[in-house]
C-alpha cells in the first residue's frame, strides 16, 4: 500500500492541524467499509477480551466501527496529536462502548504507553494516517507494547488529490491556483514526493508476516460534502487561505456542480488493508 501524500514534516503539535475542523472530520471523513470491519474482527478470533490501540484515531471512526462487530472489545487507547480530535473522538464511543473501557493518548503515536498495565494490545490499527508518522519508530513502538499474537493493522485509499477524474483534476487545478502548484501537507511546508511506504518498512520491524487485502470503494459526493471534507484535509485546509477560503469554497462549489452529474460526484477507490504479525502468525 504505497502511501505518496507523506508531508515534508510530520512533526505537528496538538491543534496546530485541523484543531477547528474536528466537527468536520467526524461528519465528512468516509468510514470503513464493513468488510474491511469484518476483516479486522475476524482477526481476534480466539481472543477473549481483545485491546484495540488506534493510531491517529481522528473522531474514532476505527474503534466506533470494530463495537459495532466486536462485541468482546475490553478496551479501547485512543492516540492522536490533536486534543479536540480525542474529544470528539471519546464522545462518539461513548453511546456503544457498553463495557469497554477508553484511554486517551495525546501526543505522537511512537511516544505511546499503555496508561496501565495488562492492556497489552491485540490489534493495532493505523487508517488514513501512517503516512503523517515516522514508521520504524511507530511499529518499534508497536513491538513493544504488542501482545504476542498482536496484529498490526495499516488501511488507506489515497486522497481526493490523488483521484484521477475529471472533477478531482479540475479540483486540484483550483486549489493550486489559490496555494501554488506544489502540494501543501502539514502545517508547514509542502509534499516532497513519493516517500518509503509501509510496505518498504514492515519487513524491517518486527511485524514481517503480511497480508494485504483489497476493497474496491464507490463513493457518490455531493459538493457540499466534498468542500466539507477538504476542510480537514492538510491541502486545502482554511488555514492556508490567508483570508481567502471563502472565496476559494464559492469558486470551489461553482467547478463541483458543473461536474456533478445529477447532483453526484462519483469516486471509485480501492481501500487496502495490510494485517502484519509477528513470525509465526497467520496473517
Amino acid at each position: 500500500m504505497t502511501r505518496p501524500d507523506r508531508p515534508a514534516s510530520a512533526a505537528v503539535s496538538d491543534d496546530a492541524l485541523f484543531g477547528p475542523e474536528a466537527a468536520d472530520y467526524a461528519r465528512y471523513r468516509p468510514g470503513l467499509p464493513d468488510a474491511a470491519v469484518h476483516l479486522l474482527a475476524a482477526t481476534q478470533h480466539g481472543v477473549p477480551a481483545p485491546v484495540l490501540l488506534d493510531l491517529g484515531t481522528g473522531t474514532g471512526q476505527v474503534p466506533r466501527a470494530l463495537l459495532t462487530a466486536l462485541h468482546r472489545l475490553a478496551h479501547s487507547d485512543l492516540v492522536n496529536v490533536n486534543a479536540s480530535m480525542l474529544k470528539s473522538a471519546r464522545a462518539a464511543l461513548e453511546p456503544v462502548r457498553g463495557t469497554c473501557t477508553v484511554d486517551v493518548f495525546t501526543g505522537a503515536a511512537h511516544d505511546f504507553a499503555p496508561a496501565a498495565p495488562g492492556r497489552a494490545p491485540a490489534l493495532i490499527t493505523c487508517s488514513w494516517s501512517f503516512h503523517w508518522m515516522a514508521y520504524p519508530m511507530v511499529l518499534s513502538m508497536a513491538d513493544r507494547v504488542a501482545a504476542p499474537h498482536a496484529v498490526v493493522a495499516i488501511m488507506g485509499d489515497g486522497s481526493l488529490w490523488t483521484h484521477q477524474a475529471d472533477w478531482t483534476a479540475a479540483l486540484r487545478q483550483l486549489i493550486q491556483s489559490y496555494l501554488g502548484e506544489d502540494r501543501r501537507a502539514g502545517t508547514r511546508g509542502t509534499h516532497a514526493g513519493s516517500a518509503r511506504s509501509s510496505e518498504d518498512d514492515l519487513p524491517d520491524s518486527a511485524f514481517t508476516e503480511v497480508a494485504e487485502h483489497s476493497f474496491p470503494l464507490s463513493r457518490a459526493w455531493a459538493p457540499k460534502d466534498v468542500l466539507g471534507y477538504l476542510r480537514t484535509t492538510s491541502f486545502p485546509r482554511p488555514a492556508l487561505f490567508a483570508g481567502h477560503h471563502p472565496e476559494f469554497e464559492t469558486a470551489a462549489l461553482r467547478l463541483l456542480q458543473d461536474h456533478a452529474d445529477g447532483g453526484v460526484l462519483k469516486e471509485d477507490a480501492v481501500l487496502t488493508v495490510l494485517l502484519a504479525r509477528r513470525p509465526g502468525g497467520d496473517a
